[in-house]
């Protein structure tokens, strides 16, 4: 096992991680995508949908990393991170929040796998041990290539 060098998910890039890891959580198949994935928009201020149509994965993976790194983040917070510019016409752009249903649907997903957990007192979420083990392994596997 790669982990025994200590390569974790701080030392590779961030967007060969998400990519790798959204693959393991495709290839296991735990994950449960909704059936309106392929019907709704990521945020309010989006005028499509996404193309990708493993978008949900990579969604998923990028918000397990993102807990990993900084643990104690919430559904709101994934709303501010998820949030953008929306265009109103011929008035100035304003800040926009991403959707909050994702985020909650994927947070509960990533609670059934066991990666994430509830932090007390209504924190947020943190990572697990089996989660932190599970994102490492696949940091480790990254790293063996590069």
């Amino acid at each position: 096992m790669s982990t025994s060098r200590g390569i974790n998910v701080k030392d590779v890039a961030s967007d060969q991680f998400v990519v790798a890891y959204a693959a393991h959580l495709k290839r296991i198949g735990k994950i449960e995508v909704p059936k309106w994935a392929d019907l709704v928009k990521t945020a309010s201020y989006k005028e499509l949908a996404p193309y990708d149509p493993d978008w949900y994965y990579i969604r998923a993976a990028a918000m397990a990393r993102r807990v990993y790194m900084r643990g104690g983040v919430g559904v709101g917070g994934f709303k501010k991170i998820y949030g953008g510019r929306k265009m109103r016409g011929t008035r100035p752009e304003t800040s926009a929040k991403g959707s909050g249903s994702i985020a909650r649907h994927i947070l509960k997903q990533l609670e059934v796998l066991k990666i994430v957990e509830k932090v007390p007192e209504g924190k947020g979420r943190r990572i697990t041990p089996q989660g932190q083990r599970d994102l490492d392994s696949i940091a480790g596997q990254i790293g063996e290539k590069s």
